[in-house]
């Protein structure tokens, strides 16, 4: 067949690939419409209001458990003697009252004679103080006598109160000197063995017992965060021993001078202590919210959508109008995050779904 007669035969092919063409041209074109927010839509999507708050930024320093020092008491002996009987270990809880160990001592020997002694000279002084009264009423006995009657009774009755007062001060009985916890709670510090000579006069404390329930967390802020953490910053305090229970509380005091050998100033966390987790001695890592200073827009870090290492959010900008607009972040403390580029106080952003409406309007 020569080229001059294949022609006809091509041309209905070639104008039924040209009507397939255009037909698929105009599918494709129906199959990517542009995408609207409807109102319907707008109305299940959550919207925030960007707000202006002064930027956090969260500092990590180290610390450690301290016991609260107006819940601890030192346990001194008021008399001299040797110790035959501990009956606490370091560690142990103790309750108020209860004896912590017991000593025999001869001055305390000495006190016990001075009250029984005065004890009985009140007796014999109230009788003669009696006796004078009745005299005195019967005409046997002068003013002069009564009185002095009376003023050897009062003696005899402050003698015994002194006696008295030293002895309920000085637990005694019959196995010896009682070492009592003045307050109930834990032996953090014990000075004393058995058969140690216990003087009065000696400055070291024999027992220290301290009221665990509430502790301090000393915190060493170096110089160069001084500046950023204030009294009333809050706190997050974790340890060791539970890597996964957070501990919170604020800074309630901070030093006013440099520790001479470690450069740092010393701040103080007052937390409670639930079950008595948390041990004098224990490393704490502190968490502080400081604030910077700058006044920057916040918003939640979830509605933050990251794609192509760039940051976006879904804007509101009218009604059932929304574009995407790329931001910078600041910093990030928690679930709120502080942006300084590209959006500004009073923007609305979605909230919901924002993920959804993003991959829909990035193409368009």
């Amino acid at each position: 067949m020569t080229p001059k007669n294949q022609i006809p035969l091509l041309l209905p092919f070639l104008a039924v690939a040209f009507a397939v063409q255009s037909c698929h041209h105009q599918v494709a074109e129906q199959k990517d419409p542009v995408f609207h927010v409807t109102d319907t839509l707008l109305n299940k999507l959550l919207v925030d209001t960007v707000q202006e708050a002064s930027a956090l930024s969260e500092i990590t320093l180290t610390g450690s458990i301290a016991p609260d020092e107006n819940k601890m008491v030192k346990v001194y002996p008021m008399v001299s003697g040797i110790v035959q009987d501990i009956h606490v270990q370091l560690g142990d809880a103790v309750k108020k009252g209860q004896v912590l160990a017991l000593m025999h001592s001869a001055e305390m020997a000495g006190f016990i004679k001075d009250n029984v002694t005065a004890e009985s000279d009140l007796k014999s002084a109230t009788r003669a103080y009696e006796s004078a009264k009745d005299m005195y009423k019967g005409g046997l006995a002068s003013q002069q006598e009564l009185e002095q009657a009376h003023s050897d009774y009062e003696k005899a009755l402050a003698e015994s109160k002194r006696a008295g007062a030293v002895i309920g001060i000085n637990h005694s009985n019959a196995n010896g000197y009682e070492l009592k916890a003045p307050i109930s709670g834990i032996v953090v510090e014990k000075n004393i063995t058995n058969n140690t000579q216990v003087r009065a006069d000696n400055g070291q404390n024999l027992f220290t017992i301290a009221d665990l329930s509430s502790v301090y967390v000393l915190v060493n802020v170096y110089e160069s965060d001084i500046s950023s953490v204030k009294e009333g910053d809050p706190v997050k305090i974790t340890t060791l021993s539970y890597p996964d229970k957070i501990f919170t509380g604020k800074i309630d005091k901070i030093d006013n001078m440099l520790d001479p050998d470690t450069k740092v100033v010393h701040a103080r966390v007052k937390i409670n202590n639930p079950g008595l987790l948390l041990k004098p001695e224990m490393f704490a890592s502190v968490r502080i919210k400081a604030v910077s200073g700058e006044n920057l827009p916040e918003i939640s870090s979830s509605t933050i959508i990251f794609d192509k290492n760039n940051d976006y959010v879904v804007v509101l900008d009218g009604k059932a109008h929304v574009h995407i607009q790329q931001v910078t972040i600041a910093k990030k403390v928690e679930d709120r995050a502080y942006i300084s580029k590209g959006i500004k106080p009073g923007d609305r952003i979605i909230a919901s779904r924002q993920v959804y409406l993003y991959e829909s309007l990035k193409d368009q």
